[in-house]
């Protein structure tokens, strides 16, 4: 999803300047369109919406006026995936996250993604209804690697961190859980990680998301 809106975003940016900027806000992000490839420690993979911005941003001003000036060409060609026609699971979610719940687990979703667009995007996949508890970069809570949204939610749920499974595909997932004192910490390959990143981070690597359960 995210790498198609990265093309997108790259030549709405460069009708919004009238410049070539698609290469530099791309090496920027973290974002190979030659490949489709994100980096998984990139602000793309981990950043924010509003720290991406802030980032693209940056890279205008070297090709505009002003900073009032990227930041007005920022603005113009921002807009948001459409996960109902972007989104692609990487596993049957539905039934992964219903066998999880049938052995009394809860799930939530921590992300560095605003709420309202990971809202639509559990929905378009199917598993907004299986999803106990969403954390999201505009919560007001510090996101990953941070560890503070493991506690949020072992509060919420009135748990200790221990019984928490982080399953993530991105160090800073896998850091988060560390951090928070997680009882497993799980890395998968399906997503951006690569097994040299994931590896000392996690206490086993699986394939795909789908081997979770």
């Amino acid at each position: 999803m995210w790498g198609g809106w990265a093309r997108d975003l790259g030549a709405r940016l460069e009708g919004a300047t009238r410049r070539p900027v698609a290469g530099d806000v791309f090496a920027a992000i973290g974002f190979d369109p030659t490949t489709g490839h994100i980096a998984p420690t990139a602000p793309l993979a981990i950043g924010t919406s509003e720290s991406i911005a802030d980032t693209i941003t940056a890279v205008l001003r070297r090709w505009c006026p002003s900073v009032a000036a990227a930041r007005r060409a920022v603005e113009a060609a921002w807009f948001m995936p459409d996960p109902r026609t972007l989104a692609v699971p990487l596993a049957d979610l539905p039934g992964l996250f219903g066998r999880l719940r049938s052995r009394g687990m809860r799930i939530a979703v921590v992300t560095t993604d605003d709420r309202t667009p990971t809202l639509a995007s559990l929905e378009a996949l199917a598993v907004d209804s299986l999803v106990d508890a969403v954390v999201a970069a505009d919560d007001g809570i510090p996101t990953k690697p941070d560890p503070a949204a493991v506690r949020e939610l072992a509060a919420r749920f009135g748990l200790e961190p221990a019984s928490i499974a982080v399953v993530g595909d991105t160090p800073a997932d896998l850091q988060m859980g560390r951090a928070a004192g997680a009882g497993v910490v799980l890395g998968v390959l399906s997503g951006l990680g690569t097994r040299e990143a994931l590896a000392p981070l996690a206490d086993a690597l699986l394939d795909s998301v789908a081997e979770v359960a």
